[in-house]
């Protein structure tokens, strides 16, 4: 049996030795948080919650469900459901993906759409990219991060 020796040779008070078993017991807790990461560029795991099937088109990329985007987000997600009409003229344009930060595909696959942002005197940056097979994205600062938009 191992026998837990203090500095000067005792054995540990008992409190000590029952603050030292608790805390080892609570490490893995406290450890668990910093293995979430997928160390992928854009952070990693997902914003939605744990009961929302991610897509297979979405696999790997961070996630937000579609009940935790801006309401502005969601007020142009139900425009694009019915077909319009949209308030920007370039709504509904091909999206390049010249950045390549989406899945890559043929020229015309995806299409953008602006999302508004209150207070803002242009476009702004936010938008809403959907693919051909009803992939949706969603963009807060100008194509330099996506997230997946995944229904609850």
């Amino acid at each position: 049996m191992l026998r837990l020796l203090g500095p000067f040779g005792r054995r540990p008070a008992g409190r000590t030795l029952r603050a030292l078993t608790v805390l080892l017991a609570a490490l893995p807790l406290l450890l668990l948080p910093a293995c979430s990461s997928d160390g992928k560029k854009g952070g990693g795991g997902s914003t939605s919650a744990a009961a929302t099937p991610v897509p297979s088109w979405a696999k790997g990329m961070k996630t937000v469900s579609r009940d935790r985007l801006p309401a502005e987000a969601r007020k142009t997600l139900d425009l694009i459901d019915k077909g319009g009409p949209f308030p920007y003229e370039k709504d509904g344009t091909v999206f390049g993906n010249y950045e390549n930060r989406l899945p890559k595909q043929t020229r015309g696959y995806y299409r953008e759409y602006t999302v508004p942002t209150p207070g803002a005197r242009n476009r702004g940056a936010r938008r809403i990219i959907t693919g051909t097979h009803a992939e949706r994205y969603y963009t807060g600062d100008h194509y330099e991060t996506f997230e997946a938009v995944v229904q609850p």
